[in-house]
């Protein structure tokens, strides 16, 4: 009887083989789990996440300024929260408060599927966002390195969720393209409950999801199909903020309620690999 040890090694030497030979049967590759937060712990995690501090306003003209306060874990949820309060920091001062997390440097991804599970905010100049932006910025800064939104919401839409690429055609030019989903009306708004967000990215397609409902996808980037798969071939990592006001949702009004919560469930990443083999770990 061979050992277990020449078994495992001579199975994944098939799998290769059958991978490798033209004609070949090929083996069914599967989504493996390859980091997650299920905000389980006592506060946000230090390994996974860091907060970004600042006023700027995310280039969108945004009224917050991001603090680290404002992310507590809570109930087995993160929850991000939006406050109409005065702060002055090294930014400036500005009349709300907000928070801004990202996985920079502590989970990086070329390719994958990307889940959050989440209750949304919702009223007049809110926008939650679960997004990706590059690493490393291999070709030059936005739009030319990418930005893959994963889900947006601007508040007074609060049953439509939004999914968007963003690059930069041949030309050097700032496009994009993007969907959007609609929940039915019986189900209600975002804010109502829990839903899945997802994004697979692979090689050469990009597919939005909620709740498993596939509604938008691109097949190639940038627009010449003779191009290299540029931006889309380097290491982008998660972010997850809750700004207020900013150049599409508009300022808040009167009629809008604060504070608001961004509620996460959970974030999870997987990637494909092929049952068995070495890279199946």
């Amino acid at each position: 009887m061979l050992r277990p040890d020449v078994v495992t090694r001579v199975r994944g030497w098939l799998l290769a083989l059958l991978l490798t030979v033209p004609g070949g049967l090929r083996a069914e590759s599967v989504w493996k789990l390859v980091w997650h937060d299920d905000f389980d712990g006592h506060g946000v995690d230090p390994a996974k996440w860091e907060f970004e501090v600042n006023a700027n306003g995310g280039g969108n003209h945004e009224l917050q300024y991001y603090l680290a306060r404002n992310a507590v874990v809570s109930g087995g949820h993160l929850v991000i929260t939006a406050r109409r309060e005065r702060f002055t920091g090294p930014g400036g001062t500005r009349d709300y408060t907000s928070a801004r997390l990202r996985s920079r440097l502590k989970g990086d991804w070329t390719y994958g599927r990307f889940e959050m599970r989440a209750q949304l905010p919702k009223g007049k100049g809110i926008w939650p966002a679960f997004w990706m932006l590059p690493t490393d910025s291999r070709y030059g800064g936005w739009p030319h390195s990418g930005e893959v939104d994963i889900l947006e919401l601007i508040g007074h839409q609060p049953s439509t969720a939004y999914g968007t690429l963003h690059w930069s055609d041949p030309s050097g030019y700032h496009t994009n393209s993007g969907g959007k989903y609609r929940l039915p009306a019986a189900v209600g708004t975002f804010a109502d409950g829990f839903h899945l967000f997802a994004l697979e990215w692979e090689a050469s397609e990009m597919r939005w999801y909620v709740d498993g409902i596939q509604y938008h996808s691109v097949k190639r980037w940038p627009a010449d199909a003779g191009a290299a798969p540029r931006p889309f071939d380097q290491r982008f990592h998660l972010i997850l903020n809750l700004a207020v006001g900013g150049d599409w949702p508009g300022a808040p009004e009167a009629s809008t309620v604060f504070p608001q919560q961004f509620l996460v469930d959970y974030v999870r990443v997987y990637q494909r690999t092929i049952p068995g083999s070495p890279n199946d770990k």
